[in-house]
């Protein structure tokens, strides 16, 4: 009598973002070809907190071989939290006990890598799990460089979006605030804003002073539209990280205490009216200074986690999926997939976790990177050299009706190290 195949459950949770399903059809490939079972768990831990084993489904390579065009999850996805209570990572680990799950593939942002090591933790030693890091807002604590995958295809369509607004932005003379999602980091906003040379990004990294000032916010806004107009141009298109909501002051933002959040404790960003708040103020500056233009807002996300992942995306996520099986083929557990110089090196869970916080931790943008400061040299807005070059200055404070030195002490404060607007324009920069 042969002895029963090991069965490995796959399970997604979080936002989707593109290349799941490119995850989920590798795994499933490589496992079965391994001589395993694969179980499907739909819905992420919704259904295995409550102890319902009835939501799953046996996975074949004819079924899920071409999957990986797509976007979504073809396992759907949630963000039920089972570490919040001790009894709901042991009902989690029974049923999957039940369903005869010995090994473990999550998939998933930051929240679910917490609930895996939880998970592991628990199981001590009964359940091998490996997490495949997933989400658009590239905030997964990767080696530098290391991008977590969907983000290359959500910043792929954000680019083509923005272009779009660019193009309309000109042709009608009006300036656009788009806010890219981003919960905490700002990788998206800024890999969209400086892919597409959108006239400025803001992030909440660029600030070092917490929490953010609602009119520190504004005097960056006011002052790019200011420059921008003395240099010929009434339009353009700023991009606004998501993430600047939860560091805003709440007595400027009218706090946060009505907005949902989710089950990890999270403001639900999308419930919060971030663009049209900066607008109003913004446009209530520029009415002070005299200057009448057309503010319009735009968010942008919901349109980017399930687009069709990008081939980057798919080559990318189609190995995850075949370390992250193959890990545990092997006998691996309580590591996090990362392909590093092309070869496959796990991450353990224990070195996923922020000492300070118990959780996680999460990637910020590196503002003394290169990168960010070649991103910041082609922004209009104001800039040291600015408040060094008096002709400048003098024809941006003469656009409000100033003097120079009523502008100085209105806006130089914006290009202090303190609040990260040390870079200047290259030569050649665009207008």
């Amino acid at each position: 009598m042969s002895e029963p195949r090991t069965t490995i459950g796959i399970l997604v949770g979080g936002g989707p973002a593109p290349g799941i399903n490119s995850v989920i059809s590798a795994a499933t490939i490589r496992s079965i070809m391994g001589g395993c079972k694969v179980l499907g768990i739909q819905d992420g831990f919704k259904w295995l907190m409550i102890g319902d084993a009835s939501k799953t489904k046996p996975l074949s390579i004819a079924e899920v071989s071409r999957i990986h065009f797509r976007g979504g999850s073809y396992l759907g996805t949630s963000r039920a939290n089972p570490t919040k209570k001790p009894s709901d990572l042991d009902i989690v680990f029974a049923t999957l006990q039940q369903l005869g799950v010995s090994r473990l593939i999550t998939i998933g942002g930051d929240d679910t890598a917490f609930s895996a090591l939880k998970l592991d933790q628990q199981a001590a030693g009964r359940l091998l799990v490996v997490h495949v890091p997933k989400t658009i807002d590239n905030d997964l604590d990767l080696p530098y460089g290391i991008p977590t995958f969907g983000f290359q295809t959500a910043r792929h369509v954000g680019v083509e979006l923005v272009k779009n607004l660019m193009v309309d932005a000109m042709t009608t003379s009006r300036w656009y605030f788009v806010v890219a999602m981003g919960r905490k980091a700002g990788h998206l906003a800024l890999g969209i804003g400086k892919a597409a040379g959108a006239t400025l990004t803001v992030i909440p990294e660029e600030f070092s002073k917490r929490p953010i000032r609602l009119a520190t916010l504004v005097d960056t806004l006011v002052g790019a539209i200011i420059k921008r107009r003395s240099m010929g141009r009434n339009d353009g298109v700023a991009v606004l990280a998501e993430g600047l909501a939860e560091y805003l002051s709440p007595e400027d933002f009218g706090g946060l205490e009505h907005v949902e959040r989710d089950d990890h404790g999270h403001v639900r960003l999308s419930e919060v009216a971030l663009g049209d708040v900066i607008k109003r103020a913004v446009e209530q500056a520029l009415k002070e200074f005299g200057i009448t233009t057309t503010v319009v807002t735009k968010e942008i996300g919901y349109e980017l986690r399930c687009a069709d992942p990008i081939p980057f995306d798919m080559e990318y996520t189609r190995d995850m999926g075949y370390c992250a099986a193959q890990f545990l083929l092997d006998g691996g557990s309580a590591a996090m997939v990362s392909i590093q110089n092309g070869r496959f090196v796990p991450i353990p869970f224990e070195s996923i976790l922020d000492p300070l916080t118990g959780r996680t931790r999460v990637r910020m943008v590196d503002v003394t990177s290169e990168s960010y400061q070649i991103a910041r040299g082609y922004m209009i807005r104001l800039s040291a050299d600015d408040f060094e070059r008096p002709e400048e200055m003098a024809r941006h404070a003469a656009l409000i009706k100033m003097t120079p030195e009523t502008f100085r002490a209105r806006f130089e404060y914006l290009v202090t190290s303190e609040h990260g607007g040390l870079a200047t324009r290259p030569r050649g920069a665009y207008p």
